[in-house]
């Protein structure tokens, strides 16, 4: 038997934390492409090791999901934060490849999700948003990166209320899970 609501706080961590990144690329939207590539680094990273604990942390069907998720995300930090002079193009892209992989496996694992909590959406919701944007950003390469700035901190802050919703979900919930 696992508890799900133990494993509450690392979504709430991953939430808060975009939310914070989102703000940021929102207060400074002509930030410069070191900076963006820095905040954009240290955000996936968070986000990828919190994932990944998760993922070890409970055995459930979503669990491969999540680990995927953190090393989609650990491997887009490190890209980002290993070679800081790349464009504003190649950055766009790895955010755009990043977007789309994770939200695809968020997806799958809020999919899984709602065969043990009733009703659960948020994380379905995040991976979509998480997509949608990636498609965006490849489709538009040539917004610009202050138009990236923008698009990814409202992204960020709307994917970081949803992560926070599930994580209060998954907090609230207090049943005990049959794992295989």
């Amino acid at each position: 038997m696992v508890d799900v609501s133990r494993s509450w706080w690392p979504l709430l961590l991953r939430g808060l934390a975009a939310v914070v990144f989102g703000f940021l690329a929102l207060l400074w939207p002509g930030i410069t492409v070191l900076a963006l590539v820095a905040f954009f680094g240290a955000y996936a990273l968070v986000s990828g090791i919190f994932a990944l604990f998760a993922g070890f942390r409970h055995a459930t069907r979503s669990r491969a999901w999540l680990i995927v998720t953190g090393v989609i995300g650990i491997l887009a930090g490190i890209v980002a934060l290993v070679w800081p002079g790349i464009t504003s193009l190649a950055l766009l892209y790895v955010v755009a490849v990043w977007a789309v992989f994770s939200g695809v496996a968020e997806i799958a694992a809020g999919i899984h999700l709602r065969k043990v909590i009733d009703n659960e959406w948020a994380f379905i919701v995040a991976g979509a948003l998480s997509v949608l944007v990636g498609v965006l950003l490849i489709i538009r390469p040539g917004a610009g990166l202050v138009s990236l700035a923008w698009l990814v901190g409202v992204f960020a802050i709307l994917y970081g209320i949803a992560m926070i919703a599930v994580a209060f979900r998954v907090k609230n919930f207090s049943s005990r899970v049959d794992v295989p």
